[in-house]
């Protein structure tokens, strides 16, 4: 008998709007997904700053991310 895989979904709020993914992303790949830029913009995770060196970690179900861009001016 062979094994079936269950998928389930990550269920996620990006700036306060929820997402499901079937398959499991990183906070990079969430980016490309969402087709947001890599550069000028900070990440926050459950409203603390996600580092850019742990990017390449997966999105865990339940996160609530921030993502904030820079913005010049005074």
């Amino acid at each position: 008998m062979s094994e079936q895989q269950v998928v389930v979904p990550i269920g996620i709020s990006v700036n306060g709007e929820d997402h499901e993914f079937a398959e499991p992303l990183t906070v990079a790949g969430l980016l490309e997904v969402l087709n947001l830029p890599s550069k000028g913009i900070a990440v926050a995770v459950n409203g603390a700053v996600f580092p850019r060196a742990r990017w390449d970690e997966l999105v865990v179900r339940g996160w609530e991310i921030e993502i904030l861009t820079a913005v010049q001016g005074g």
